[in-house]
């Protein structure tokens, strides 16, 4: 009978931590992906918010290295922490708006004929030292031994790997150029004086495209193709930039052009012309040059952040590694290449450096984290009875707007007031922002819209928020 009831107890007990272990998978559910009848929530998001100047000293360090606006807003709302100098932990809603980005420049990179593919970080030394790059470059590789004695370094950029790659293929023929191969990866560089948060830090990520063609004319053309799938990306994104002449430095070629977001507190100097659509860097401009080659006029100097370089190599690297195919009369040709590079997590921080006010962050439209915050009222408000129609509007949005699923969050912080949780929205910068407040509770309800971008409220109906925001764009 004893070891009956031992029995009984022991299931009993099985039974009860069955039950507890069922609530806890059930409660886990609700921090993946939203399926159908769940809601994003903000109490649940990590997101480890420094809302203080004193608290983002504390993790940053002194205050003379919090010298631009984008790294001091991206560590007080919790965009970003760092990990060591220079590198950075990036947090969720950072991630969401960097796939974002990488989703157009897919669709810009992929719209001229461009294949993605991923090359290994860790580059032989060997490769660098055939085109000399390995001591041309310097400190900036970080450099790193294995445990055999060999030597790598964590690729700062790929010409060498790409052109060993095209040079290992030895059947190429004139008819499969051109050849636009771009990957999007962390690149690293031993900077000697991080700065700025992710404007110029030691570890980032890069688009890096490289292409091949048969003649300098058609490369010339490809040239050109890029250049124009950059501006296009800009231009989508909303971002005033300047498409300016550069010098090759390191990476050598005989052509290059930089894009710069024009702002005060950009490193380069650039020269540009009101008058025509001449712009340089002044490196490449003699010190006495005063008016613009293209049309004698006046040269204005301004500051700008380079997201984008492009490089037209020529033979460079083709003729090294012996990069060739078989042209339209039998015999072998060297390639001509171009490399094309977009800093990525650095078109973030200038993005959030140019649009944003000094307290509250401001996003591209098609890279904010979410589209839409919902802040239903307080509990124990006059207004919590509306808190049940605010539910019933996050369901109804995604539900019938499926391009918005997933781009939804709930602010259920209700024991915070619509004012505090509106502050903080504000400061994240969402671009659309619907509250329940006074007016939810007429008949028909109407619902607070706050446009964050343009600083336009709007006072709707629930059908007049669903047309609204049928206007939202997504990536």
């Amino acid at each position: 009978m004893e070891g009956l009831l031992t029995r009984c107890r022991a299931l009993s007990t099985w039974a009860t931590c069955s039950h507890q272990l069922s609530r806890y998978i059930s409660h886990r559910c609700h921090h993946s992906a939203p399926g159908r009848g769940q809601r994003l929530i903000l109490s649940r998001m990590f997101q480890p918010q420094n809302l203080r100047e004193d608290q983002v000293l504390s993790v940053e360090g002194k205050s003379r290295d919090l010298t631009c606006k984008s790294q001091r807003l991206m560590l007080q709302v919790g965009l970003i922490l760092p990990a060591s100098p220079g590198c950075y932990h990036l947090l969720p809603y950072t991630v969401r708006a960097m796939e974002k980005l990488v989703r157009v420049i897919d669709q810009e990179m992929q719209g001229i004929g461009g294949q993605k593919i991923s090359m290994p970080s860790l580059s032989p030394a060997e490769l660098w030292q055939i085109t000399n790059r390995w001591d041309l470059m310097g400190k900036e590789l970080l450099r790193l031994r294995d445990r055999h004695g060999k030597e790598y370094c964590l690729g700062p950029t790929h010409e060498e790997a790409i052109t060993a790659l095209i040079a290992s293929q030895k059947k190429l023929s004139y008819k499969q150029l051109p050849f636009l191969l771009y990957q999007v990866t962390r690149k690293f560089r031993d900077e000697p004086r991080p700065r700025f948060g992710l404007l110029r830090s030691r570890e980032f990520y890069m688009k890096d495209m490289y292409t091949f063609d048969s003649s300098p004319e058609a490369a010339q053309q490809t040239y050109g193709l890029v250049c124009d799938a950059y501006c296009s990306l800009f231009d989508r994104l909303g971002l005033r930039f300047i498409k300016a002449q550069a010098d090759v430095g390191s990476i050598g070629g005989t052509m290059s052009h930089e894009f710069q977001l024009p702002v005060d507190i950009g490193e380069d100097r650039l020269a540009v012309c009101p008058s025509c659509s001449f712009s340089a860097n002044v490196e490449t401009l003699g010190l006495s040059q005063k008016n613009c080659p293209a049309c004698q006029g006046p040269l204005t100097e301004t500051k700008g952040i380079e997201v984008g370089h492009t490089f037209y190599l020529g033979t460079k690297y083709s003729s090294i590694f012996n990069a060739q195919f078989t042209n339209a009369h039998g015999k072998p040709s060297l390639a001509e290449m171009g490399c094309y590079g977009l800093g990525v997590t650095r078109i973030l921080a200038a993005a959030i450096e140019v649009l944003s006010t000094e307290d509250c962050i401001r996003w591209p439209r098609l890279l904010a984290p979410y589209q839409v915050c919902l802040i239903p009222p307080k509990a124990a408000s006059k207004e919590e009875a509306a808190a049940e129609l605010m539910g019933h509007l996050y369901d109804h949005i995604t539900e019938a707007l499926p391009q918005l699923h997933g781009e939804v969050l709930l602010d259920d912080r209700t024991h915070l007031t619509i004012g505090n949780r509106l502050k903080d929205a504000n400061k994240l910068g969402y671009p659309f922002v619907i509250i329940a407040g006074k007016r939810a509770l007429e008949d028909p309800a109407h619902f607070e819209v706050w446009c964050q971008n343009t600083g336009e409220v709007l006072f709707l109906t629930k059908e007049g928020v669903m047309e609204f925001l049928t206007q939202v764009q997504v990536v």
